[in-house]
């Protein structure tokens, strides 16, 4: 048990990736809001040169600034922490990019279990319901919209826009986007109801653009822009012609097709925020675009599922260069302006494009749903759900499927 004469000394790590992450798991008022909150527990940050919130900001704010985090309990980060760089005997929380078998990140797994470290995966943490419990989708969601817009005034030569990066923060962003005037018949497709998706739509209900239904959105003309927000059921059906199910598309999707082609025959942007599983229908193929009648000229994928269900998406972009074109005809990547191509944002980062305010939304559900449960005790096992690794040095029970994966990357 945890006392302020015995603290749990909590670590926030400076982020080693490159390209450098700009984003902190909890911010410096934070930092203080939680050690007022429970005097047993002691907060210590890591120098960092990269960071957007600066390592001043974090001093000036009283917090204790220290190189060697080894004295800490708990070290939090936000990307995947470098292999050399892990500190044996620890608990550690990150994205770290290995519960799905990425084959880049099998070696670090392999050393977290050598180092004997307890690897808790912000990705895994979920409510008794099976929601996740934080994720940056809502800032993913909200460049990635932004950025579709600023894709389609380059495409166009119309206007342009700074990137969401250069931009001083949300409010910056989106003031900046307001000022774009978009073509008065402008027709855009948007996909998903998670976070990601919800945060396009905010994007596009502050321009102002009019939501229309799905139906409309087919059938009728609009003398304004225009966008529909797509369901699952609005573009997948049964095989079978039964009536949609959204338990039996989960379970069983091999029984459904994609229905996504009117909507690409009609829109001009599509913007996908939709999560897509692995079986489920692709959205559109490479056959699909080279439809005579394929219209959307622009597809800002945030999702980001490379030759998957948004079959332009051929590669993920970057920030320093976040468009290219596809063309259907040769199907090949061409430039992001060709007029015979789609172009195409496909950044898989998207949140560290506004790295200030991402941070801050992610360290206040930090601060709400996951901080007390390290302090106080984990009563309900949320965090050992989301714990892939042992502190013996071992998968939990329902990662082992992992060893396989471990061993390929010793």
């Amino acid at each position: 048990m945890y006392t302020s004469d015995n603290p749990l000394k909590l670590g926030i790590l400076r982020e080693g990736k490159t390209p450098p992450d700009q984003r902190v798991p909890l911010t410096p008022d934070q930092c203080v809001l939680l050690q007022e909150r429970f005097p047993e527990l002691n907060i210590a940050i890591q120098p960092s040169a990269v960071r957007r919130i600066r390592d001043a900001e974090y001093a000036a704010a009283g917090l204790n600034m220290q190189d060697d985090l080894s004295d800490c309990d708990v070290l939090i980060g936000v990307k995947e922490v470098n292999a050399d760089e892990l500190i044996a005997d620890k608990t550690y929380l990150f994205f770290s990019h290995t519960h799905k078998l990425q084959p880049y990140n099998a070696q670090l797994l392999a050393e977290i279990l050598k180092k004997r470290i307890r690897l808790i995966d912000y990705e895994l943490l979920k409510r008794p319901s099976g929601r996740r419990i934080i994720g940056f989708g809502r800032w993913a969601g909200l460049v990635g919209a932004y950025n579709g817009i600023r894709a389609w005034g380059e495409r166009n030569g119309s206007f342009s826009i700074p990137r969401a990066i250069d931009c001083l923060d949300l409010n910056d962003m989106l003031s900046t986007a307001k000022e774009v005037k978009l073509p008065e018949n402008m027709r855009i497709v948007l996909t998903g109801h998670g976070r990601v998706g919800q945060g396009a739509k905010e994007v596009l209900d502050h321009l102002k653009i009019r939501s229309v239904h799905p139906d409309d959105f087919l059938r009728m003309d609009f003398p304004e822009p225009v966008y529909t927000h797509l369901d699952v059921s609005d573009y997948n059906r049964r095989k079978d012609g039964d009536a949609f199910d959204m338990s039996e598309f989960i379970g069983e999707p091999m029984l459904f097709e994609s229905t996504f082609m009117p909507f690409a025959q009609r829109g001009d942007l599509f913007i996908a925020g939709h999560f897509w599983a692995e079986g489920s229908p692709f959205l559109f193929t490479r056959k699909d675009m080279r439809h005579p009648n394929w219209n959307v000229k622009v597809v800002a994928d945030i999702s980001c599922d490379i030759d998957g269900p948004v079959a332009c998406t051929i590669r993920p972009s970057t920030i320093a260069d976040p468009l290219y074109g596809y063309d259907p005809k040769e199907q090949k990547e061409c430039a992001a302006t060709d007029a015979d191509g789609i172009t195409v944002m496909a950044v898989d980062n998207l949140p560290c494009e506004l790295p200030r305010d991402a941070s801050d939304g992610f360290g206040q559900e930090l601060m709400e749903h996951v901080i007390p449960l390290l302090v106080l005790g984990d009563a309900d096992g949320i965090l050992d759900g989301a714990s892939e690794t042992t502190a013996k040095g071992t998968l939990n029970e329902p990662f082992e499927y992992l060893s396989g994966y471990v061993r390929g990357g010793q």
